[in-house]
């Protein structure tokens, strides 16, 4: 669903195709497939919604900018790790043998988004979306160094001049700054940004650091600077499915064509039923303001990215005008038809039912993960062998990853056959923090006890102290056929 249907009772006029090909020779059709991009100025507006969405920028940003300043016992709060295979977050460590759980938080960020989307559309793209939150600092950028959007066009237009050149390269100088910035902080979320800065400043900086700073500063900066809206209308994917999780009872930006229609500019105080007009004055403030230049009464479309500005832009008209405000808002399909609006549906529930079991599944384990692991590695060299005193021996290596950000000792047992012996070199299990410790051990046990060439048996690591947590891993005891 990506605008109303022909034919559909709220959908605007549509001109007859055959007339445009009659009227439009196929040379301008072609040329209007394939002129260059013509550069959107988004009007600067004021209102709830830009409120809502200059605060979404403020404290996003400010997160993704803090975070990793903040230290939680003496290490980043966040911080990924790649070269020790650790990942710190808000004070808890996670390992390789973790990733569950950051599968689990990929799907519930997903089946949030379509949570939020199928109640009040593209919130994502409007509010939250890093292409969204960085293009709003790039303009506001824009407009502090270019001026408003009338003088951003007169400039473009302008000839080269000293002026026009001093103009854009401090724009363009704050754009670099700004977006070296932005790589510089995504990298210290995988190198220790204090190391990161202090390398900087001493240009001890390796090679991949410096490469992956000018990557995503280079990113930021085509993207947010450049690209813009092209990047939502192109080559965003999420557009392009979007639909599968509208329907008509999806909160979305609309513009009520009944109410609108027929549009038309007029002069203070004229009576608008006698003239035959609508409430919608034909100012195109509603297309000014709009980040991806797209004329939101032509219907629901897939360039939308829900901002609203549109809203707060249409609102201050009709407040200045003296009509109800809401020609442009947040409604429905059905609403705009007049029927009944379903806000709690079975695709909501399902979704929320999803998202709910999931994110509880999630803090559960995280919860109740042991906080070390233990992997069994049975000696291949030699199934068995036998000692002096007759008993049958098998030599395994024990990897205890102690998950803790301190040291950790621990006590050894093994089960699964009566009389099993377990002796290892080792004075002490004691394993440092986020370290793994290889233990080399051996269970013997008597000839007579074994009923099978292979026996299931079982190693028990205890954590020493309180609370006392207890990890098992299985393994195979091999001795000869009976």
């Amino acid at each position: 669903m990506n605008r109303l249907e022909p034919g559909h009772p709220l959908a605007p006029p549509v001109a007859d195709p055959a007339r445009i090909e009659a009227s439009v020779p196929l040379d301008d059709l072609q040329r209007a497939l394939y002129e260059k991009r013509q550069k959107v100025y988004p009007r600067e507006v004021h209102g709830l919604f830009a409120g809502l969405r200059y605060t979404g920028v403020v404290v996003l940003l400010g997160l993704f900018y803090g975070l990793p300043w903040i230290d939680l016992g003496g290490t980043q709060i966040v911080l990924w790790d790649l070269p020790n295979r650790k990942f710190h977050l808000f004070g808890l460590v996670f390992w390789p043998q973790d990733f569950i759980y950051l599968t689990l938080l990929l799907i519930i960020a997903a089946m949030s988004l379509f949570f939020f989307t199928t109640l009040a559309g593209r919130l994502w793209c409007g509010y939250a979306c890093p292409q969204t939150v960085w293009t709003e600092v790039f303009l506001w950028i824009e407009r502090f160094v270019e001026g408003s959007r009338i003088h951003q066009i007169r400039l473009d237009q302008a000839p080269l001049s000293l002026r026009k050149v001093r103009i854009k390269a401090t724009k363009h100088a704050l754009w670099i700054a700004f977006a070296l910035y932005t790589g510089f902080t995504f990298v210290g979320y995988f190198t220790p940004i204090r190391e990161l800065a202090a390398g900087m400043t001493t240009l001890a900086l390796g090679p991949w650091e410096s490469f992956w700073i000018l990557f995503y500063g280079f990113a930021t900066y085509g993207n947010a600077g450049w690209l813009r809206e092209q990047v939502c209308k192109y080559m965003c994917p999420y557009a392009r499915f979007q639909s599968a999780m509208f329907d008509a009872d999806t909160l979305i930006v609309s513009y009520d064509v009944r109410r609108g229609e027929p549009r038309g500019a007029r002069r203070p105080g004229t009576d608008q039923q006698a003239a035959g007009l609508g409430d919608c004055i034909n100012c195109g403030l509603c297309v000014q303001v709009c980040p991806t230049g797209i004329d939101i009464r032509n219907g629901l479309q897939h360039e939308c990215i829900s901002c609203s500005a549109c809203i707060d832009a249409c609102d201050t008209v009709m407040e200045k005008v003296g009509y109800p405000k809401g020609l442009i808002r947040y409604t429905t399909e059905h609403a705009l038809a007049g029927e009944p609006v379903r806000v709690l549906r079975p695709r909501v529930f399902v979704y929320g039912a999803i998202l709910l079991v999931l994110t509880a599944a999630a803090a559960w384990g995280i919860a109740s993960r042991t906080p070390f692991a233990l992997d069994v590695i049975r000696d291949r060299n030699q199934l068995y062998r036998e000692t002096d005193d007759g008993r049958i021996e098998n030599v395994y290596t024990l990897k205890i990853l102690n998950k803790e950000q301190h040291p950790r000792r621990y006590t050894l047992n093994a089960t699964g056959i009566d009389g099993l012996s377990l002796a290892y070199d080792a004075p002490a299990i004691e394993v440092d923090a986020g370290a793994v410790f290889d233990l080399p051990v051996r269970l013997s046990a008597g000839e007579d006890q074994l009923s099978a060439r292979s026996t299931a048996v079982q190693f028990e690591l205890r954590t020493t102290g309180s609370p006392a947590v207890e990890v098992r891993a299985d393994a195979r005891f091999i001795g000869p056929a009976p």
